[in-house]
């Protein structure tokens, strides 16, 4: 293993695993020995500049030449492990996960779905999704995010902040139980530390948790009082809007005293979707298990005859909000599937075009 010359080995693999070293890397690792690269997480994204820890101390670093023009999209993101000498990066370490979406700026409209993922951290082990009980506060965005959340195969965890703007805020856990289930909700309170000691089951030392949620939700205001410092500016609640105001514009892995680590996100404003998997069936268990046992396997829950879900919906057990919420995803998510076969169909037809013209090329020299 090449380790960072200004430590020993042990003394290395130490500091590495406080910032979320773990065997899958270690055995990457192995395969690039001869390079004389050091390891060494991104902690930090500024344009063309990346801040890297070993786990010791911090330095900033740049981009080799063909990472820069590498049209796989493999480019450093905060979580990255990286492979790197002096202060450039050679190599980023394949990821154990990653949370995605698409590129803000046009999921409201279908036939302008966003044309590039955006990869928002790298090497997760919870995503707190984090709503303010203000303005803020909306099921079907949280219904979104779990979706978004699962679709990357990642373990949510729902954090309601603000709880010290009502006097009794139990039933917005209720109401988000009703949408997330199985998931964690925590209520926590920016004016005191209520709620917090129960956060700290997810940052025990070397987990990496990331924040997603709205300006002003609270998120940078929940990693001050999570570190027992101010970290991150926060603004006070817009009285117009009844909102707290955007603070964070860049993505950081931060240190907290449990050991842990939290990487605050500047606030999404477009839940756009990228990745396609099984997010939805995991946000809606419920309307998935009723769809198995309609008339037709392809009912679509908006008419047929025989349909449980739109039963279950007149019965008061579905709401109808939610039922909504659930067919405009899968039409997204639909779409998405059908747009990215029909993309690799046309790299597939491009390829034999291409091999095609090299053959009639030979035919023609002989």
């Amino acid at each position: 293993m090449s380790i960072p010359q200004d430590t020993n080995q042990n003394d290395s693999i130490h500091h590495l695993l406080q910032i979320g070293w773990t065997p899958h890397f270690q055995g990457q690792l192995e395969r690039f020995s001869s390079e004389a690269l050091i390891p060494a997480r991104v902690v930090g994204v500024r344009k063309n500049r990346f801040r890297t820890s070993n786990g010791k101390r911090e330095w900033l670093a740049s981009l080799a030449g063909k990472l820069q023009h590498n049209h796989d999209g493999i480019y450093p993101v905060t979580g990255d492990w990286v492979l790197m000498t002096d202060n450039v990066i050679f190599r980023v370490l394949p990821r154990q996960n990653a949370l995605s979406r698409g590129a803000s700026g046009s999921h409201h409209r279908q036939e302008a779905q966003p044309q590039k993922k955006q990869v928002i951290a790298a090497n997760l082990d919870t995503v707190f999704i984090v709503c303010g009980l203000d303005r803020d506060f909306n099921l079907r965005r949280i219904e979104r995010y779990l979706t978004l959340v699962y679709n990357s195969g990642l373990n949510p965890v729902i954090i309601l902040t603000k709880a010290d703007l009502h006097q009794d805020p139990g039933h917005f856990v209720s109401d988000a139980e009703a949408v997330a289930f199985g998931v964690p909700i925590h209520l926590v309170s920016a004016s005191d530390d209520t709620g917090l000691s129960a956060l700290e089951a997810y940052l025990s030392p070397g987990t990496t948790t990331t924040m997603v949620g709205s300006s002003g939700a609270g998120k940078s205001t929940l990693v001050n009082r999570l570190c027992g410092r101010t970290i991150q500016r926060t603004d006070s609640v817009s009285a117009h809007v009844g909102k707290g105001r955007h603070t964070t514009t860049s993505r950081d892995l931060i240190m907290l005293p449990q050991g842990g680590m939290v990487i605050d996100n500047p606030g999404i404003r477009e839940i756009a979707f990228w990745e396609v998997d099984n997010g939805i069936e995991s946000a809606f268990p419920e309307i998935e298990a009723l769809g198995l046992g309609c008339r037709f396997a392809n009912c679509s829950h908006t008419h047929e005859p025989g349909c449980r879900v739109l039963g279950a919906v007149d019965d008061g057990d579905i709401s109808r909000e939610r039922l909504e919420n659930y067919r405009k995803m899968k039409r997204e998510l639909e779409y998405l599937a059908h747009r990215r076969h029909k993309s690799a169909d046309r790299v597939e037809k491009e390829r034999w075009k291409a091999v095609a013209l090299k053959i009639k090329a030979v035919k023609k020299m002989r």
